[in-house]
């Protein structure tokens, strides 16, 4: 029971590309890297006892802070809603959460017709996925959007027509300014009148507008396809005209490894995932249709997750090993265990509620911490449960994109390891067109200030967005010097004790970041702050919570070494 428990949620369970290597010496390397189990000691029995206390504590701790039973509910009660779990009220008052879990019925509905019509065209002989993909996406931004629809599309053809530029370089430096510029552009102008632009347009001011007028909402995830898709072309289009110049280059060599992988006639296993991003394909298959079928596709189309256009078209038309009933019923369990999850916090916990009126007057810090921890929690939930479902959608559709959160928001101590856990195909987005060529870690400073930068804009066009960018940079960089300093003593004995002390510091650094920037906010962060370091009980609650922290962080060391007896190293 325990063995099938575990295997339910292991990460190769929930993505095969999180599975040790097949290659035999690189696996072994791997486990060779490992420590001993340290389950059974003495310190990790202590461990456990601790977090078998502390984590009930946690929750019932968060419950009383913000149910009927605190002072401060009247001030609260009426974001709350009638529920449907023991005749509890729900918690349904984050606009973007509410919108997915009202409209989530439509949703499901929209995911069984697509499925169910991609299979009927399929029985009558309609086999071509691509042609299929952008006439289906179509229709569905038509009904999305409306009228607006116009609006989406004059940005493909804008980025379609910046593609096509002549020169590499000159593209690709047109290509970046544009799509920031669009992020402005959108967030001034998205309603701007069609008639103030050409008055023959009119009609389309007070026509149809869709489902959801707001087609700017999508647009960001849009932008990460548009970008993808010209950039992979842009690379094609290079190694076919200069085969000579670029042929020693990562880039170079990695097409020119999968050309051969293509044409041997020998080799019948699919490309791995890293192949798939220089997936040999023709310059003709980056055409108007496949444009299209690939910015438009509807499971993916809300909000990812992000594939890149190569690895999608070859998908498309060789449909991998890992798209088989068994995988895609396990993962709906998983889905369906998350969005259990979700409600029970909603239900039981109205800490949205709460921080939405600033309801803490008289809290303790440790009150008004637990509602600003299971405030991230929710906030990890609200995005996970959508990019889970869309991936069912378009894993059950014979397109299998990567996981974006491969762990808990709990497990995590390293904001490096956090932000290639959290968002995890959009990480692997901007590393293939941002971070690699800007220069990878030969510039780690440069190369993740402009990473964050973009990550940020990207995200909110805010000042308090690229600030928050700025301050993920700010407190990597002392995770990187202590790295740097400590590796050469990494077999000492104090060593992993020295980490656990250094993941402490990070983990309530990016809690106070995240705390600022998505929960709290100002008036709640000094309410926070002087409450832990004014105050007698302040003080011991910080000292006890970085202890329980400290304790956290040994057992996320051990379940990694866990992983890495394994062969799994998933550097997160």
């Amino acid at each position: 029971m325990l063995h099938a428990i575990r295997s339910f949620f292991s990460l190769q369970t929930l993505d095969t590309r999180l599975q040790a290597p097949t290659d035999a010496k690189h696996r072994q390397n791997i486990v060779q890297k490992a420590t001993r189990s340290r389950w059974a000691t003495a310190e990790f029995r202590v461990y456990l006892v601790v977090f078998a206390v502390v984590v009930p504590y946690m929750y019932l701790t968060a419950m009383s802070a913000s149910n009927e039973t605190n002072p401060n509910y009247p001030r609260f009660a009426h974001l709350l809603k009638d529920g449907w779990m023991f005749g509890r009220k729900v918690d349904n008052s984050d606009p973007q959460y509410r919108f997915f879990r009202d409209n989530f019925p439509m949703l499901g509905g929209l995911l069984v017709m697509h499925i169910g019509v991609r299979r009927l065209f399929s029985a009558v002989g309609f086999t071509n996925r691509l042609y299929f993909d952008s006439t289906f996406g179509l229709l569905f931004l038509v009904a999305a959007h409306g009228c607006n629809a116009v609006r989406v599309l004059l940005h493909f053809a804008v980025f379609y027509l910046i593609g096509r530029t002549p020169n590499k370089k000159a593209s690709t430096v047109l290509l970046w300014v544009w799509g920031v510029a669009t992020l402005f552009i959108n967030d001034n102008f998205r309603a701007y009148p069609f008639g103030n632009i050409v008055p023959a347009l009119a009609f389309l001011d007070t026509g149809f507008k869709g489902i959801i007028e707001r087609w700017d909402v999508f647009y960001n995830f849009t932008l990460l396809r548009l970008l993808s898709f010209n950039f992979d072309y842009l690379e094609r289009k290079h190694y076919f005209s200069n085969p000579k110049s670029n042929g020693e280059s990562s880039i170079g060599l990695s097409l020119k490894a999968a050309d051969k992988k293509k044409n041997d006639d020998l080799t019948r296993a699919p490309l791995d995932d890293r192949q798939r991003l220089v997936a040999p394909l023709y310059l003709q298959d980056y055409g108007i249709v496949n444009y299209l079928a690939y910015l438009l596709y509807t499971p993916l189309y809300i909000a990812g997750p992000i594939i890149t256009f190569n690895d999608y078209v070859y998908q498309s038309r060789n449909m991998l090993p890992t798209i088989n009933a068994k995988r895609i019923a396990v993962y709906a369990a998983r889905f369906a265990f998350c969005l259990l999850v979700m409600e029970f916090l909603l239900h039981y916990m109205y800490v949205v509620a709460v921080s939405k009126t600033k309801a803490w007057d008289g809290d303790t810090p440790f009150q008004i911490s637990m509602l600003g921890l299971f405030n991230l929690n929710i906030i990890w939930l609200k995005l996970l449960i959508p990019w889970r479902l869309f991936r069912l959608w378009a894993m059950a559709d014979g397109i299998d994109p990567p996981e974006n959160m491969i762990r808990c928001m709990d497990n995590n101590y390293s904001a490096l390891a956090f932000w290639r856990a959290w968002h995890r195909s959009f990480n692997r987005w901007v590393i293939r067109y941002i971070y690699v060529p800007l220069g990878g870690s030969g510039n780690r400073i440069l190369t993740s200030l402009t990473v964050f930068s973009f990550v940020a804009i990207w995200h909110d066009i805010e000042l308090k967005m690229l600030l928050w960018g700025w301050l993920v940079v700010l407190f990597i960089l002392p995770e990187l010097f202590a790295t740097i300093y400590f590796k050469p003593y990494a077999n000492r004995w104090w060593f992993r004790h020295v980490c656990a002390v250094g993941a402490v510091i990070n983990i309530w650094m990016m809690m106070m970041a995240n705390l600022f920037g998505f929960c709290l906010g100002k008036d709640g962060m000094v309410k926070l702050l002087q409450e832990m370091f004014q105050t007698f009980d302040g003080l011991v609650f910080f000292a006890v919570s970085s202890a329980c922290l400290f304790v956290g962080a040994q057992v996320m060391f051990e379940l990694r070494e866990s992983e890495k007896r394994k062969g799994i190293d998933v550097r997160c």
